[in-house]
Parts: C-alpha cells; sequence; structure tokens
C-alpha cells in the first residue's frame, strides 16, 4: 500500500487566529515543511491564487498542492452561490493537479467566533440534516462533474461535529460526496477514530491526523468557552506529542486498504511549539506507525 504525507500552513498561519502566526513567507514554510520529509501542503492564505504564480513556487520546494479548505454554505444558502464561489479554487486546483478540495461547512458554525461557546454548537434536526446531506451530495457531484472531488470535514462547532452527526451525515449522503477523515476532531468531540473508520471506511479519501492534548480538551468549561479558546490553550498538536494512539488509527485505515493522503493539521501557538519542530515530530512518529502498517510512503 502506498500514502503520501502532507502539513497544512495552520502550524505557519492562523486565519482566525493572527496572533497564533509566524511572520514567515510562504517559500520559508514549505522549505521548513518539506526538509521534515513531507512532500504535500493543503492551501493557506499565502498561496497565489494563479496556477502560472503557485506552480514555479511549489516545484521551486518541490511539493505537491495535497488540498485545501472551502467554506461552504449550504446550510444557509443555496448550490448556485456555492458553485459561483468555488469554481475558480476547482480550477486552480485542477490546473495543479490536486486531490482534492476539502468542504468545510461554515453556514451556521460557531468555530470562527471566539465569544460563542462550544456547547452552543448548531443541531439540525433529522429531516434537516437529511436534506443538508442530499444537498452537499448533490454539490459534491457537480463538483466531480468539474474534475475536482470533494472530501467532507467534520468539524468541531459545525453542524456536523459528534460522531452520531456524522453518522447521520454519512447515512443521508451518498457517493457524490467523500470524507476527510479527521481524528483529532472526533475525539475532541467525544467520538472513536476507530469507529468511525470501521463505520466509514469505503468513503474515507482524505485523512487528517491531528492529535489533541486530553489535559486540555477535558478541562475546558465549554459552557463558557469557545473552540478559538481551545486553540489557543492548545488542544490540538502533531502525532507523537498528543494523546492518541496513532498506531492504532493508521493500522485501521490500512487495514481496509486505504491510500491516499495522510495530513498533518495541527493548529498551535509557533511561539510555543516552533512549527518546523513540530512538523520534524509528526513526521518521525508517521513515518513510524505507517511503516509498521505496512505503508510505503512515496513522494
Amino acid at each position: 500500500m502506498k500514502a503520501r504525507l502532507g502539513m497544512s500552513p495552520i502550524a505557519w498561519w492562523n486565519d482566525d487566529l493572527p496572533q497564533l502566526s509566524d511572520d514567515v513567507s510562504l517559500e520559508e514554510c514549505l522549505r521548513q515543511s518539506r526538509s521534515a520529509g513531507f512532500t504535500g501542503m493543503e492551501l493557506g492564505r499565502r498561496f497565489p491564487s494563479s496556477p502560472d504564480e503557485m506552480l514555479p513556487i511549489l516545484r521551486a520546494a518541490d511539493v505537491t498542492l495535497c488540498g485545501g479548505w472551502f467554506s461552504g454554505t449550504l446550510t444557509i444558502e443555496g448550490l448556485e452561490e456555492n458553485k459561483d464561489r468555488i469554481l475558480p479554487m476547482i480550477e486552480l486546483f485542477s490546473a495543479v493537479d490536486a486531490p482534492c478540495i476539502v468542504y468545510g461547512e461554515v453556514g451556521r458554525s460557531i468555530q470562527g467566533d471566539q465569544s460563542i461557546p462550544l456547547d452552543r454548537k448548531p443541531v439540525l434536526s433529522d429531516l434537516e440534516m437529511a436534506d443538508y446531506a442530499r444537498r452537499v451530495t448533490a454539490f459534491g457531484e457537480w463538483c466531480a462533474e468539474q474534475g475536482m472531488p470533494l472530501a467532507y470535514h467534520h468539524h468541531m462547532g459545525a453542524v456536523v461535529q459528534f460522531e452520531p452527526e456524522l453518522d447521520a451525515f454519512m447515512r443521508n449522503s451518498g457517493e457524490g460526496i467523500s470524507l476527510l477523515l479527521d481524528a483529532g476532531h472526533l475525539a475532541f468531540a467525544g467520538g472513536d477514530p476507530l469507529r468511525a473508520v470501521d463505520s466509514h471506511h469505503a468513503r474515507i479519501t482524505h485523512v487528517h491526523t491531528k492529535d489533541i492534548r486530553r489535559s486540555v480538551t477535558e478541562s475546558l468549561d465549554r459552557s463558557k468557552e469557545s473552540f478559538l479558546d481551545a486553540v489557543i490553550k492548545g488542544a490540538f498538536t502533531v502525532p507523537g506529542d498528543g494523546s492518541l494512539d496513532f498506531q492504532a488509527i493508521v493500522q485501521r485505515l490500512a487495514d481496509y486498504g486505504y491510500e491516499g493522503w495522510f495530513v498533518v493539521e495541527a493548529e498551535q501557538d509557533p511561539k510555543k511549539a516552533p512549527p518546523l519542530k513540530m512538523a520534524q515530530i509528526g513526521h518521525a512518529e508517521l513515518m513510524r506507525v505507517m511503516t509498521a502498517a505496512g505503508y510505503e510512503v512515496v513522494a
């Protein structure tokens, strides 16, 4: 089995929390992640939006664009509005041969608002969830017809956060939308990443290897503290520096024959957790557990 290792630039620059951003260029971010061993990088705010500008930068760093977040609003807006916003991203990602776009729902979400506590996250009724899942499926099918698949990102603070919500979304959606499994977000929400792999392995096409610090997530006052408060406190980190058993998670994915990207996405304070050091720790741990699971990590 073959797999590839990527990172997210959120370790260097945090769009929601500018104070948790390192003052480094795109080129330096890519150089650091590549020196740690990663051959992919997800899209970040300092990337150019033109393939003519982006490709030379990626090639010079010997790095591939391995995905990127799209802020979807299908809970509050229609398909056409989302199609109009994502089309330039599809054109860019197709031009640089990226594997997928990551769909993250921000409509009705509290994930980017530091004033709203975790326990006030939006909740969809059964009928609302079924309708939402059908619309995301239709959107995913349209994106695939344009040449770029979507991978759905369950996320803290959003309408699909808890494991039962993920199960309901997957049950009501179709093959037109695949799943990005994020072990850290699921564990933060009290879910079981191994059970999620068992339940949804057939549709997992992208993996975020985000780790958590349980000492932080379990000490939060969720009636008062927000998702961004948790990030500031250090809820997330890289594999090998947190609480999750990535050897078990990677092995379970291997058992089902998953092949694709494993992306380290761990937003932290770069002053307390230097991104290059964190990248090195995460890469070393992933190489250890992926080798044990029988993966060949390729460039």
